[in-house]
């Protein structure tokens, strides 16, 4: 009995050396030092360091936000209260100078203000006026370029046709005699041939017996054109005991007075060299 009991003493004390033993491999197995499992263990504290250096980097950031934002509210109500305290601590005399030198600058913009507009109109009011004399001008000077004959014309008028006499040639101042029947009745215009009638216009016969016309040779049948009121001027031709009816009567001529919406004068002058005259300054 007693050999038994030491025999499984010393079987159960195997027992447990065997236990003792697989539980120090185990410890062995499980050591930070081998395996796969320290690697997992040291990457998951890396991961720890590293969210705790984020953190303190955005409580770092919001801190200094928020300081900055006080700082900038701080300097805005400082402000205010010294321009507040500075009209606070004026003196009487101080404030009254004060309105004085602002109503004394809002006068003087106004006044600069009205002077700008005077300016203003008036320079408009020029332009105006230069304007209208530039017109008046240009008036003046097609006018003058038409009575003096340098400028060609145009409008309503007569077209006077008159063939060779039959009995006798028409002399120089017969026909002279119709151009101042047409100054009389209103031409203003006139014509004869391819000369342009001027107040030294001149009608002469010539060495060979034609009628000239400042120097220019007149053929038959002549042509006359007067720019005026048609019917004043046909009347002056057309008048019983006139001019047309002694071209008729007494040089056996025909003559033919067409009114006309659109008489065209293209004959013009140069413009004359006064030796004498001059204008008035």
């Amino acid at each position: 009995m007693a050999r038994r009991g030491r025999n499984t003493t010393r079987g159960g004390g195997d027992t447990i050396g065997e236990m003792e033993a697989r539980d120090a491999a185990e410890k062995r197995n499980d050591s930070l030092e081998t395996g796969s499992f320290p690697q997992v263990s040291k990457r998951g504290t890396g991961r720890r360091e590293l969210g705790g250096a984020g953190l303190k980097t955005k409580l770092a950031s919001t801190l200094l936000v928020v300081l900055m934002c006080a700082l900038l509210g701080f300097g805005y109500m400082t402000q205010i209260n010294n321009t507040q305290s500075t009209y606070e601590t004026m003196s009487e005399d101080e404030l009254v100078r004060l309105i004085n030198e602002t109503s004394t600058q809002a006068n003087n913009l106004e006044q600069r203000k009205n002077e700008l507009t005077s300016q203003l109109t008036s320079l408009k009011a020029a332009a105006d006026q230069r304007e209208q004399a530039e017109k008046i001008a240009k008036q003046n000077e097609e006018a003058s370029g038409i009575i003096s004959g340098r400028l060609p014309a145009q409008g309503q008028g007569v077209v006077i046709r008159i063939t060779k006499g039959t009995k006798q040639n028409i002399d120089a101042a017969t026909l002279f005699t119709l151009i101042e029947e047409l100054r009389n009745a209103g031409a203003e215009v006139i014509s004869v041939g391819n000369v342009r009638v001027v107040t030294s216009t001149s009608i002469v016969k010539g060495s060979d017996g034609k009628l000239q016309c400042d120097g220019v040779t007149l053929d038959t049948p002549y042509v006359v054109r007067a720019i005026g009121n048609p019917g004043d001027l046909q009347n002056a031709v057309n008048i019983a005991g006139g001019i047309g009816s002694r071209l008729k009567v007494m040089y056996g001529s025909r003559v033919t007075v067409e009114q006309s919406d659109d008489v065209v004068v293209n004959a013009v002058r140069g413009e004359k060299q006064y030796k004498y005259a001059r204008t008035v300054e």
